[in-house]
């Protein structure tokens, strides 16, 4: 057999589906071994199949047995069977069973046939069912048998696609195939006999549907979008396109072919891509992309099956949309070749010109964005150049002050390019540099003094009107004829002075080295210069003047106060000395007892340790105690020296055995006699008696006024209080009388039966109860009072709470009575009475007081 797989055949390995037969990697078929061929002809399928890519080809070949004892074999070439050899087939009665005769009459049975593939195409119009196969064995002329089929489509789902006369073998299809569904059939046939006892070994039966262009080519996407840079020579790959088509893609119904219907717009060329008419990769054919003239081209693909035989075959059509992209090939150009501004002195951060480019490259991409460089005319770097992100002008800004003296103009030029390098091919534009020129404009610039801080050296103590020095500043504005002024700013301790015109400084009072003011012997003072300009500008100087110490300043002696036993050779009192001038004017100190008066050399000593320190102790034995002032001479080692005769209180005390002053000691030491002690201690005595009697007399005075309470008359204590009286009653004939009668009936039955008119009980009038105030579980002591005066304020103004204020009605007393009439009583009281207090009541008392409080009027 003959076989090409496209790819040289490398690895391609045959199979047949018979053990008798096998195939050499040439494709020649041999016999494995001695054969007997059961007929003329023998049917068996032939594969070939891929170990790497797993694809499988299948072909039929036919042997037709020759009369003669050798076996001749026909090969043809490896295809499907035809649809007319189909009919041929199925007009041919299968006998895959025979019994074959031996040499010695005895039967053998020989090996089942093995039955060809059975060819069904899809789509078939009918009718139904429609024969396919006739299967019969040799055996149905002895016994009768009952055939069936079973497998998918026979007895499993898709239930009954395929059925079998069980009388006389006859197979057929019942229903339309759809190789999209179920492109095969594996079934098996069975042939038993009439008492199902099997008769033959089961037949394996392979159905194959054929198919059919009956599906078009579906595109996975409707719409495809590439890109493709612009300048792309011919050839460059834009895209891929694919289409599926769900016939058999082994056949020509599901081989797509892809070709460009249209392409738009239709320039500078109408065929500018092309398309792999099988893999649907679309190329670049024509050169002369640009995507400053087309920005993106529409191409409608259509793939038809067939092998794209638009005759026969079925087509549809996507889209595909092809972007330009845009590469730097248009270098940035100015729009003019000069740009100018203007900019005053001194002023940074000031943009004094506007640099516009042009750009045909996409804008807002490294391929538009502009950088724009300083070439020459700013050496010194006063002026860069930033890029406004949105227009892409490039802002020419002072970054460094410019001085109108030192320079009036500015030459620049510059250079504009893109964050992208150009494309390869691509040169700069002449128009990619321009020049730019600045004008600097002058403006009053403030004094300067040359020299700040400026530090001048001199003694302290210089005396008044002393000259220092000159502190002068400096006009930058030497084309203006201007007049600097001079000010104090800041002089803390007023020791200086200015003169206007010139700056000269001079003292006004006496530099004091020691002063506050000084910090590290460094008074500093503040000075303005302003000029006469339009607007006037001012300059600040500071002037440091650096004090040299003189020997101003006299030793004081330390400490002011000691104390010192009364008894020489316990202890000492160590003295020193400080002074507020400055080394060479302070120590050593000299420190030495005065000849006037006597006493006090022939009283005290004292022993020098250092150049800084002496100690002071007793010469004599005993000192009483007391407090003594010491007259001690401090001199210091200045030039010239200087001394100062201070007074050291000492205080002369018994100590007790470690040194230590003890307490009557210091009080004796402090100055006071026994008498001033015992005087003190008496004062104390009489403040504490006095202290006493006052608190037993407090006591004795609360105690009387409880014991004068007790004693008042209840009748005559008008406090709000609550006095309850003894009860009288009469005898036990004023007791005889029925309460019942005074009580209220806890029903109303008996008494709203009676005649109306004649009864008189408390009615309850008829409305809203008003709402009472609830009182919180927990109340706060200051809520207690609100609480109390809104539930007053509520029963006041309740009208169901008795008394109430309508008609009282009583009960029928009878027709008559034999007392007389009541009505000609007066009463007892004599003269006018004021009943204006009843206003002071409360609302349940308003109609009394309307009543009575009227007086004559009412």
């Amino acid at each position: 057999v003959k076989f090409n797989n496209c790819a040289g055949n490398k690895g391609v390995r045959y199979e047949t589906n018979s053990l008798d037969f096998k195939v050499r990697a040439d494709g020649t078929m041999y016999a494995a071994h001695q054969v007997q061929m059961p007929s003329k002809q023998l049917i068996l399928m032939l594969t070939a199949w891929d170990p790497e890519t797993l694809r499988r080809w299948e072909a039929i070949v036919r042997f037709l047995v020759a009369e003669k004892s050798q076996h001749n074999g026909h090969k043809p070439k490896g295809r499907k069977t035809m649809p007319g050899e189909l009919a041929q087939q199925q007009s041919d009665t299968l006998l895959p069973w025979r019994q074959h005769q031996s040499a010695n009459g005895l039967r053998r049975q020989k090996r089942d046939w093995v039955i060809p593939p059975i060819n069904v195409p899809e789509n078939s119009r009918g009718p139904f069912p429609q024969q396919l196969v006739r299967i019969r064995s040799d055996k149905d002329k002895e016994i009768h048998i009952r055939y069936s089929i079973t497998g998918v489509g026979a007895d499993q789902p898709p239930m009954e696609v395929f059925s079998i006369d069980p009388v006389s073998g006859r197979m057929y299809v019942t229903r339309p195939m759809d190789r999209e569904e179920r492109a095969s059939y594996h079934l098996r046939a069975h042939a038993v006999d009439m008492n199902g006892n099997k008769v033959e070994n089961p037949i394996d039966l392979y159905i194959y549907v054929i198919d059919m262009n009956d599906n078009r080519p579906e595109f996975i996407n409707q719409v495809y979008n590439g890109s493709v840079d612009e300048g792309s020579k011919p050839g460059t790959y834009v895209m891929t396109v694919t289409a599926n088509d769900a016939d058999d893609s082994t056949t020509a119904n599901g081989m797509v072919r892809y070709r460009i219907v249209t392409q738009t717009p239709q320039s500078p060329s109408q065929n500018m891509f092309t398309i792999n008419s099988e893999t649907g990769d679309i190329v670049t054919v024509a050169a002369g992309l640009d995507r400053e003239k087309v920005q993106q081209y529409i191409v409608i693909v259509q793939a038809t099956d067939m092998e794209g035989n638009l005759n026969y075959g079925l087509s549809n059509t996507a889209t595909a949309i092809i972007t330009v992209t845009d590469v730097n090939d248009n270098p940035p150009e100015f729009t003019t070749s000069t740009y100018s501004g203007e900019v005053p002195e001194n002023r940074v951060e000031v943009v004094v010109a506007n640099l516009t480019v042009m750009d045909r490259d996409q804008p807002h991409s490294p391929n538009w964005n502009a950088i724009y460089r300083i070439i020459s005319g700013d050496p010194s770097g006063h002026f860069t150049i930033r890029t406004d992100p949105v227009t892409n002008e490039g802002m020419v800004t002072v970054v460094k002050a410019v001085d109108y003296e030192m320079n009036r103009a500015f030459m620049l030029t510059v250079m504009v390019s893109n964050q992208a390098p150009l494309a390869s091919g691509i040169q700069m534009s002449f128009q990619s540099t321009a020049g730019v020129t600045i004008s600097v404009t002058d403006v009053n610039e403030a004094p300067y003094f040359p020299t700040n801080h400026k530090l001048i050296r001199l003694e302290e103590g210089v005396p008044t009107g002393t000259v220092l020095t000159t502190f002068s500043a400096v006009d930058p504005d030497r084309f203006m004829q201007q007049a600097v002024r001079y000010s104090k700013l800041s002089d803390p301790a007023n020791w200086l002075n200015i003169n206007a015109t010139n700056g000269q400084i001079t003292t006004t009072a006496v530099l004091d080295r020691e002063s506050d003011y000084i910090k590290n012997n460094v008074y500093e003072a503040t000075f303005l210069a302003a000029d006469n300009g339009i607007p006037p500008a001012s300059g600040t100087g500071t002037l440091q003047i650096y004090l040299i110490d003189i020997n101003d300043n006299a030793p004081e002696l330390l400490p002011k106060e000691a104390q010192i036993c009364e008894k020489p050779n316990l202890n000492v009192i160590n003295i020193t000395a400080a002074d507020a001038d400055i080394d060479p004017n302070v120590g050593p100190f000299v420190f030495e007892l005065p000849s006037v008066p006597s006493a006090v050399r022939k009283n005290w000593t004292i022993t020098r340790l250092n150049g800084d320190y002496a100690q002071l102790s007793l010469r004599i034995m005993y000192l009483e105690a007391g407090v003594y002032d010491v007259p001690i001479i401090v001199t210091d080692s200045g030039n010239p020296p200087l001394y100062n005769t201070c007074v050291i209180k000492v205080k002369v005390c018994p100590c007790d055995e470690n040194g230590d002053c003890t307490t009557i000691g210091a009080v004796a030491a402090a100055g006071l006699g026994t008498g001033a002690i015992i005087a003190i201690l008496i004062c104390i005595i009489i403040l504490l008696t006095m202290v006493l009697l006052f608190v037993v007399w407090m006591k004795r005075r609360e105690k009387e006024r409880h014991t004068k309470q007790l004693l008042i008359d209840p009748e005559d204590d008008v406090r709000d209080n609550i006095l309850k009286y003894d009860e009288e009653g009469g005898g036990e004939e004023d007791q005889d009388y029925d309460l019942s009668q005074l009580q209220q009936p806890e029903t109303m039955d008996h008494v709203l039966n009676k005649t109306p008119g004649v009864r008189r009980v408390d009615e309850r009038p008829i409305g809203a109860e008003p709402q009472y105030p609830i009182r919180p579980v927990i109340p706060h002591p200051g809520d207690i009072g609100d609480f109390i005066n809104e539930g007053l304020r509520a029963a006041d103004n309740d009208p169901t709470a008795p008394p109430y204020d309508s008609l009282l009605v009583f009960d029928y007393e009878g027709s008559g009575s034999t007392a007389g009439s009541v009505s000609s009583l007066n009463s007892s009281s004599s003269g006018d009475q004021d009943y204006d207090y009843l206003n002071d009541w409360g609302p349940r008392f308003k109609k009394l007081a309307d009543m009575y409080g009227g007086g004559e009027e009412d």
